[in-house]
């Protein structure tokens, strides 16, 4: 019975969310139902529910839970909602999964960006941050001089982060207040020089809007 309705909530819920969502439902400690999406857990019905993730923090608080969870945690990156429930009679869990770039919405300014350095993770506040670079598949954000890697992509933090920062580039994205100089290099692109010496390509789709930005 309780996975026949289970099976009817997850067809009515996936008209309604995106198609890179996945559905999941939680009871005792293991995943009683689940609905892949696009962007898929590989969830097994059966599987235990592992701490970290956002069924397990619903479980132990109760209460509605919304958060981006690492890669180490489930094999994939992932950002979801959690919401506590009830099926015949027992506490369950479901959540809704999405990539980790995802954004619902047009939130508030991120306050701090959390990067891994070595093997241990760190937040930071954004306006330490100088600037935020696409390399190698992975996104690195700077504070300090020191390198921290990021599960955000740079898509989804141009959507996010403060307007004090700006988009240079493809690859780039600096925090205005830490530039230090801007110069043409010998084929008449603009070059940003930070604070602490990195020097930032600006492309040509973007010179417009970084005169316009900053003025000049």
């Amino acid at each position: 019975m309780a996975n026949t309705v289970l099976e009817q909530v997850g067809f009515i819920i996936g008209d309604w969310i995106p198609k890179e969502a996945s559905i999941a439902v939680a009871a005792n400690n293991r995943y009683i139902y689940y609905k892949a999406g696009v962007h898929d857990l590989s969830i097994k019905e059966g599987q235990l529910v592992s701490s970290g993730t956002i069924a397990a923090r619903v479980a132990k608080e109760g209460s509605k839970v919304e958060m981006y969870v690492e890669e180490a945690v489930l094999g994939s990156a992932y950002y979801g909602i959690g919401y506590p429930i009830t099926i015949d009679n027992r506490d369950a869990v479901l959540v809704i999964t999405l990539p980790p770039d995802y954004v619902v919405g047009r939130k508030k300014p991120l306050a701090f960006l959390t990067g891994k350095q070595d093997d241990s993770w760190r937040p930071i506040p954004v306006e330490k941050v100088s600037h935020i670079e696409s390399s190698q598949k992975k996104t690195w954000f700077y504070a300090d001089e020191d390198p921290y890697c990021s599960s955000h992509t740079l898509k989804n933090l141009k959507e996010q982060l403060p307007d004090y920062f700006l988009t240079v580039h493809r690859s780039f994205i600096v925090n205005v207040h830490y530039i230090e100089e801007i110069a043409k290099d010998v084929a008449s692109n603009y070059v940003l020089t930070l604070r602490d010496g990195s020097t930032i390509p600006v492309s040509q789709n973007y010179t417009a809007d970084v005169r316009s930005r900053l003025g000049f």
